[in-house]
């Protein structure tokens, strides 16, 4: 049987079906498709002004690897003018992001942009290693999620730059449509769609990748022959997330597009006006300054809760009645430093 020819250039030989479309094509016409669809992404939403500069969440992941690959490409073929910068969150994970970071290193000389690494103990005075010990496997997820919002807003904030862009793909915006309608949390389900948001981060951040496949990054990696770190985090197998996920991959085996109708639907959602009436309205922290919905940002609950070893009753809803229980709030106890905004950033309560 004579092989199949590329079904977008008619000449090449078609090495590869896109998981996207179902497309036979060649690795070039691959290449290009995939770049084009996330500048067409980008530039649709107007992520981006000339003389930015941007911060890409790295990880030494596929995701973070190929954004990184993608943006200084997109940015030299089509002037964007963007000065990119990578930033690691280092949450001290032992045998995983001590390893992870070491890609990173490896892609900062690969692709020449500054490097900038900020850890948890360095932020909280607490590794995701001692957390864990202290929490268990649980709840821990829940930590590290918060720790790193707020450290990579930080991170950026030393940069100084305009704009955090994150590898967060297609796969990864349909789990979360999931997984917030089966919490029922209406507050995330209004946004967790946004291709870009600005208030509650407090430094604007998006996601290129918001249309893109999984499988499709894993391809694009694997054919530029990129480097980038494979292990899944040693914490994460017990994380909720991970039922939404292979719910989604039994969806995607039937159904390719139910990725991108899952993705559309969230986009559809329009929560009433009695409903967005109930819903807190973002403040400052009175401890660290960080945007919150409360007096204390969750950051800062949390790690009271670590500081008086009451980490479990840290992660509920009624925190603070169970430390104020124990008594006041230790003088010695340790806290996040007051969170600033790059100078040329207005602080912005809404959403762009």
């Amino acid at each position: 049987m004579p092989a199949r020819t590329c079904a977008l250039c008619n000449d090449a030989r078609a090495i590869l079906k896109r998981p996207k479309t179902g497309q036979q094509i060649c690795k070039e016409c691959f290449f290009y498709v995939f770049e084009t669809e996330v500048h067409n992404t980008i530039t649709e939403a107007r992520l981006f002004n000339r003389g930015d500069r941007v911060a890409i969440g790295a990880s030494g992941g596929k995701d973070s690897t190929v954004l990184a690959h993608v943006m200084k490409t997109l940015n030299e073929r089509y002037d964007y003018g963007l000065e990119l910068f990578l930033l690691s969150i280092d949450e001290g994970i032992t045998g995983y992001r001590d390893d992870s970071l070491e890609t990173v290193k490896r892609n900062q000389q690969q692709y020449d942009m500054p490097l900038r690494i900020l850890s948890y103990e360095e932020l909280y005075g607490w590794t995701m290693d001692a957390i864990v010990s202290q929490v268990g496997k649980k709840n821990n997820c829940t930590f590290c999620g918060v720790f790193r919002r707020q450290a990579l807003d930080r991170g950026a904030a030393i940069l100084n730059v305009d704009h955090i862009v994150t590898g967060h793909n297609a796969d990864d915006i349909a789990e979360t449509v999931l997984m917030n309608i089966m919490r029922g949390d209406i507050a995330r389900l209004g946004r967790c769609t946004s291709i870009c948001t600005q208030g509650e981060d407090t430094i604007k951040r998006s996601k290129p990748f918001k249309y893109a496949y999984e499988k499709e990054i894993v391809m694009y990696a694997y054919f530029k022959k990129l480097d980038y770190f494979s292990t899944e985090c040693i914490y994460s197998p017990d994380a909720y997330r991970g039922h939404a996920r292979g719910f989604l991959k039994d969806l995607e085996a039937a159904r390719p597009s139910a990725i991108i109708d899952i993705i559309h639907s969230g986009e559809a959602f329009e929560i009433k006006e009695d409903v967005k009436a109930t819903q807190k309205i973002q403040q400052t922290c009175k401890r660290c300054g960080y945007m919150s919905s409360n007096e204390l940002c969750k950051a800062c609950t949390l790690l009271e809760g670590l500081e008086r070893g009451l980490a479990s009753a840290a992660v509920t809803d009624r925190a603070r009645k169970k430390f104020d229980a124990e008594g006041p709030t230790p003088g010695n106890m340790r806290q996040i430093p007051r969170f600033t905004l790059p100078a040329h950033i207005h602080p912005s309560h809404s959403a762009s």
